[in-house]
Parts: C-alpha cells; sequence; structure tokens
C-alpha cells in the first residue's frame, strides 16, 4: 500500500511539478504542429459535400425510414423502423448531422466574405438553404434564425415555425442567384466535389431548388409560389435551371472504402432492404420499363414482387424483389441531389396550375418522363413507347405527381415529401406491423430528438407536445391533406 501511495504521490508531484514549470509556455506545448490551425474554404466545402451525401443518403437515414415511409422500399429483415419503432439515436443523429453540416457551412460563409468571394458566398447560401430545408421538412418546426449563433451566446436556440422558414429560404436562395458572377474569378477550387468548380451548374442548382421549394408551398401560400416560379422561368439568362440529364446533382463516390456510395456500402454486410410492394405494383400497373432497373426479379420464380412495407413478419427472402444493380451494387454509384427530371416536373406542376412558365404542361410532363427514362439507360423506342402507351399525358395533376414520385427513386425525402404533400400514390398505407393505431397515413413528420428536449426544454417543449404518437399530429405547413392523421 506504502508503495502504490508512493508512486501515486510522484507522478502527482511530477505533474505538479511540469505544470508549473512551463504555463509560460503552456500553449506552445499544447498546440499540435501537424493540425491545421485554419482549414482553406475548398477544404470545408469538400467536407460539407461528403458528409452530407453520406449521412443523408445513408441507410439510417434515408432507405430505413425516410424510403420507407415515401413507400419506395421496404424492410425485410429487423422491420421495426418500417412499423414506427424508431431508435432515438438515429433520429439524435439524424439532427446532429444537419446543424454539423450547417456550422461548417457558416464557416465557409464567413471565408468567403472575407475574401469577397461571390460565387463561394452564393454557393454556400445555397448549400445552407437545402440543408434547413431538408431538416424542417424533417421535424417542421426547427432552430432556425437563432441555429449556429454559439460565439453570440446563443446556448439555447429559439423554434422558428415552418410557415417563416420557407419564405426565408426562398429569400435567400432568390440572394444566392443574383449573387452568382461566373467572370468573377473566385474559383470554388478542388473542394468542389459536385460540380468541378462549375459556377453555371451551381447556378441552374440554386435556380432549380427555388422551384423545389416554390412549388412545395403552391398549396399554402400561392402567391410566393406563383411569383417564383414566374421570376425563374420568365428570365432564363438571369435565372437559368437544370437543362438536361447533364445537370443532375449528383455526388459521385470514389468507389473504394471509405468512400463507396452509402446503399453499396451497406449491402456488403446486411441484407435489410427489398422493393415495396407499392413501387413494385404502379411499375406494372403501367407497364413501366423502369422496373427492371428498379428492381431485380425474385430469385425463387424470376418475377417481380415487392414486399410489404412494415409488414409484421419478414418474408421468405427468395420470394421477393431486391434494389436494382443502379442503385445498390455499384460502390461508384451516386447519392441524388436533385434530377432534370424533378426539375421539369415542377414545370408541368406550375403550368397546369396557371403559372407563366413559358412552357406547357404536357411538354414538361413529356420532358421530365423522358428525361427520367433516359437517366434510367432507357432509349428513344422506349421513351416513344411509354409516352404514346400508359405514360400518355392525361392532363390531370395526380399523373405529374405519381410520374414525379416514379422519377424520385433514391430520393427518400423528396418522395415522402411530395407523398404528404399530395396524397400519391394513393396505394401507399400505413405499416400492418405498427403499434400505432387510429392512423390512416404514413408518418407526417420525425420525432424531436430527447436531447433537445433535456437542453432546449423551454425551446423545444411546445413543438413537441403538437406531435402525436411521435409521427403524427400537426402537419407539415404544406400538406393540404384532409381527412389524415
Amino acid at each position: 500500500m506504502k508503495k502504490i501511495f508512493g508512486r501515486i504521490f510522484a507522478v502527482t508531484f511530477l505533474s505538479i511539478f511540469l505544470v508549473a514549470g512551463c504555463t509560460d509556455k503552456f500553449e506552445e506545448i499544447n498546440t499540435d504542429p501537424d493540425r491545421a490551425k485554419d482549414a482553406p474554404a475548398t477544404n470545408v466545402l469538400a467536407f460539407v459535400l461528403r458528409y452530407y451525401s453520406a449521412t443523408m443518403f445513408d441507410p439510417w437515414n434515408d432507405m430505413n425510414e425516410p424510403s420507407t415511409y415515401a413507400g419506395y422500399l421496404a424492410k425485410i429483415q429487423y422491420i421495426d423502423e418500417a412499423r414506427y419503432t424508431y431508435r432515438t439515436t438515429v433520429v439524435e443523429n439524424k439532427w446532429y448531422y444537419g446543424y454539423i453540416i450547417l456550422n461548417n457551412i457558416n464557416e465557409i460563409k464567413k471565408k468567403a466574405e472575407t475574401d469577397g468571394a461571390a460565387n463561394l458566398m452564393a454557393v454556400a447560401q445555397t448549400l445552407e438553404a437545402m440543408v434547413y430545408q431538408l431538416m424542417t421538412d424533417t421535424w417542421r418546426d426547427i432552430p432556425f434564425t437563432e441555429a449556429i449563433k454559439l460565439s453570440e451566446g446563443i446556448l439555447t436556440p429559439k423554434y422558428d415555425k415552418q410557415e417563416d422558414i420557407y419564405p426565408a429560404l426562398l429569400a435567400q436562395l432568390k440572394a444566392a442567384a443574383d449573387m452568382y458572377d461566373p467572370d468573377h474569378g473566385d474559383a470554388l477550387g478542388d473542394g468542389d466535389v459536385l460540380f468541378w468548380g462549375d459556377v453555371e451548374l451551381w447556378q441552374k442548382f440554386t435556380n432549380s431548388l427555388r422551384l423545389r421549394l416554390a412549388m412545395r408551398i403552391s398549396g399554402v401560400n400561392n402567391g410566393l409560389a406563383k411569383s417564383t416560379v414566374e421570376e425563374i422561368m420568365g428570365n432564363p439568362s438571369k435565372y437559368p435551371i437544370m437543362e438536361s440529364n447533364d445537370d443532375n446533382a449528383f455526388f459521385w463516390w470514389p468507389g473504394s472504402a471509405p468512400y463507396e456510395e452509402p446503399w453499396y456500402a451497406d449491402s456488403k454486410g446486411r441484407d435489410d432492404h427489398g422493393v415495396s410492394d407499392v413501387l413494385v405494383d404502379v411499375l406494372k400497373s403501367l407497364n413501366d420499363p423502369r422496373l427492371p432497373v428498379y428492381a431485380y426479379p425474385a430469385e425463387s420464380d424470376g418475377q417481380f414482387r415487392g414486399f410489404q412495407i412494415g409488414a409484421k413478419a419478414q418474408p421468405a427472402l427468395t420470394t421477393i424483389s431486391r434494389i436494382g444493380e443502379r442503385f445498390r451494387d455499384d460502390p461508384a454509384g451516386f447519392s441524388p441531389w436533385m434530377r432534370y427530371a424533378e426539375v421539369m416536373f415542377h414545370a408541368a406542376e406550375a403550368a397546369k396550375k396557371g403559372y407563366a412558365t413559358g412552357i406547357t404542361a404536357q411538354a414538361a410532363y413529356e420532358e421530365a418522363v423522358a428525361a427520367s427514362l433516359e437517366e434510367n439507360g432507357l432509349g428513344q423506342a422506349d421513351i416513344t413507347a411509354y409516352l404514346n402507351g400508359r405514360g400518355k399525358f392525361n392532363n390531370t395533376l395526380e399523373q405529374i405527381y405519381l410520374q414525379e414520385w416514379i422519377a424520385l427513386y433514391k430520393q427518400g425525402m423528396e418522395g415522402w415529401s411530395l407523398y404528404r404533400r399530395t396524397g400519391i400514390p394513393t396505394t401507399h398505407y400505413v405499416a400492418p406491423g405498427s403499434s400505432y393505431t387510429g392512423h390512416n397515413s404514413p408518418p407526417f413528420r420525425y420525432p424531436y430528438p430527447a436531447n433537445e428536449l433535456t437542453y432546449n426544454k423551454d425551446n423545444a417543449e411546445p413543438f413537441a407536445n403538437e406531435a402525436v404518437d411521435y409521427f403524427w399530429g400537426k402537419k407539415m405547413w404544406w400538406d393540404t391533406r384532409t381527412g389524415v392523421q
């Protein structure tokens, strides 16, 4: 015992001596000379683009929940998430990931302002708006105006309502769109691993994102939606949008660990997902040529057969269709942020609603469908046959929404939002294995993280109390469906 005490004393004494003797050089000794003190803006940009793609398109934050809530995928093992039995850590992490990304974007904005880098600032503001859109579409009301203000002493940010967030995001995106200057000369650098420094592609993405947000609120703020769409589509030279699949905002993965496409990386060690019966049945009903691209036939009999979303029990695994090769079998595959097809579906919807778009609803619809088929490797003969067959335009919003939903495969959040806004596809349903009763719609929203109710209780609790059974209750502001609960 004496020996042990003596050793502890000796170590303690030595520690005191070292601290006392080196106080005047503390910072020098405790600073890692190999650690960057100030990362270049292009490096931070690369982190944001990669981190967003890695976290928001992974199995936990896309496949398990948004993509099952949207009606695309079915869990075939460990079905709990598709039955709305959530893991608190997953909810915590998605919230955490979002605000980590926003904090890093804030650093890019600071550097852009210091350097007078107009294009970099426009990119940062676009990315910020995109992340906030995803966050508010997940939880509805979130910290926004007081978020990312720890340096200003705000430890418990107030919550802003979605009704206020969306107009603010549209204003921010317009400011970004007006800021771009391809001739300005500030290079985005090697860190732009989305568009590789092409400012014009960033311009198109920003304005296409404006269309997405505008049409999302068209049922609750038609005036703002209409003016936004008409401003963009009435001045294509100032506000260009995506013009072909060459403009798709796809994050392409290098293909070697640890930088493999997330769905592929998941498939190497797990077998948890199949294609849903909702998706397979819709594609079959339309004789849609994308079916063998979206799904594999069942191993047992070679038939395309989706599985029930949130089933009470798992299937015989050989009897159901798995996710198609293009979407899950390529380590150097893609995470789709936005597609040209989506943009043209927004144009079709806007034209159908009477907005001045410079294109008819039919022409925009046909261009959107053709773009989706082309993106999935189908040729002109298939496109012509489909548009003359069961994909022929019938002049209804319902058809525009259904085809948009089909095209958004692998964009779980956007497919889920489209369903919540429109109720399309009408064949979607509540998980049979859900323990929650009294609901006739898949989830409206995510539950708030438990940490928010611990550390930011006064601000978070009133909004958390508006949820029912965690996933229902107060709908998204832009969700105009009636009779759902």
